[in-house]
């Protein structure tokens, strides 16, 4: 899908927020000043007024504050703000969070949760551990019944926006079998609960991850997400939309890197000549743009898919979105590095921040490699 194949409402909506990125987003030192120089991925105060604006909840129902859009807009909304460089960097596990508690959560749940996220409220996931990461079935930590609720003990790694979340929708173990991935449950989790402990983890992409640590902390039986026990099928059918929201992230990634690149070799010159009118680098941003393209094409195609047919996983396509979408963010950032030369590599530029960013999208949610599995699977092999 193209800028030409939307309708008249999501071609406004894509105009609205390029209009308030280019305003709020659109010099290197207002993208430092929101974001402690690269820092921090997150502004709560512009979060806060794009949640003002009702593009937050452009995916979320009607009924829970949203505007009721699919997963279309979500995917606009993603790849633009990725493109535009709006530090709104939590509101893709946000998302995330909605989806599994619009499946499965109770009214009260979903008012609560969807409706705090619509308003510019925080959500995260806590799904990794130590021991636990592409494996998510090896998990270990454990609520048990306890005084008409649940006794949560245990450790998460890796759990992105958790320091700024309301809540957390914590994947643990409610009963252990002879099959890891029976027994496992999906719990809300207020962040500001007794015996919930968040520490950062500094990575080179800033503020963004966190081990979170529970101990004895206690929560009661209504914070449970959906049916105990069943945690593993309800993850399942969350984790497609999640590869769709980062396949949108890295596809804006990849158009901002681009762009970049391709205004510096019309400007940078060398033996008399702007650099881009060079036949190297003229058919590597050619082949790079068609990639970018393509990827738009497959990670619009699969949105379409999911509004069409809300309840199916499309397992596959997903996958391959995800795959796509996030290995040419990568090559699109270290193409335009490799172009840019030392400038590339300088942080007064963008594009070392585009390699940062680009890279950690081929880990998060799912590997590249993970994704190739999945795929060759549902290829019978």
């Amino acid at each position: 899908m193209t800028i030409r194949t939307l309708t008249d409402e999501q071609r406004a909506f894509v105009e609205a927020i390029r209009d308030f990125a280019q305003r709020e987003c659109g010099t290197r030192e207002q993208r430092d000043a929101l974001s402690e120089n690269g820092h921090e991925p997150h502004n709560q105060a512009i979060y806060d007024r794009i949640a003002e604006l009702g593009w937050i909840g452009a995916s979320i129902p009607e009924e829970y504050g949203g505007s009721g859009g699919g997963a279309v807009e979500m995917c606009l909304l993603c790849e633009e703000s990725a493109l535009g460089q709006i530090p709104m960097g939590f509101f893709s596990v946000s998302m995330i969070t909605a989806r599994a508690v619009e499946r499965f959560g109770t009214e009260e749940q979903k008012h609560e949760i969807l409706g705090g996220i619509a308003r510019g409220c925080v959500e995260a996931i806590a799904m990794s551990e130590p021991e636990a990461g592409s494996d998510v079935g090896n998990l270990s930590c454990k609520a048990e019944p306890s005084n008409g609720g649940y006794l949560i003990n245990g450790q998460k790694t890796w759990i992105t926006g958790a320091h700024a979340a309301h809540h957390l929708l914590l994947v643990c173990r409610t009963r252990r079998t002879g099959n890891k991935h029976e027994g496992m449950s999906m719990i809300s989790v207020p962040t500001d609960v007794d015996g919930l402990e968040i520490r950062g983890i500094e990575t080179m992409g800033g503020r963004e991850v966190n081990d979170v640590f529970f101990t004895d902390c206690y929560v009661p039986a209504e914070r449970l997400v959906g049916v105990q026990d069943h945690g593993w099928m309800q993850l399942m059918s969350g984790l497609n939309q999640e590869r769709l929201i980062i396949a949108a992230t890295s596809l804006g990634i990849a158009q901002r890197a681009f762009d970049d690149v391709l205004a510096y070799v019309k400007e940078r010159k060398q033996f008399g000549r702007p650099i881009g009118s060079f036949q190297v680098l003229r058919h590597r941003l050619a082949d790079l743009a068609t990639e970018i393209e393509s990827t738009r094409l497959l990670v619009y195609d699969v949105a379409a898919a999911v509004d069409a047919n809300p309840e199916a996983l499309f397992p596959r396509e997903a996958s391959m979105a995800k795959l796509k979408a996030s290995e040419v963010a990568k090559r699109a950032a270290l193409e335009g590095l490799q172009m840019m030369g030392g400038y590339g590599y300088a942080v007064e530029y963008d594009m070392e921040r585009h390699l940062r960013t680009a890279l950690v999208t081929t880990i998060y949610g799912g590997t590249s490699e993970i994704q190739r599995e999945i795929i060759a699977k549902t290829l019978g092999l």
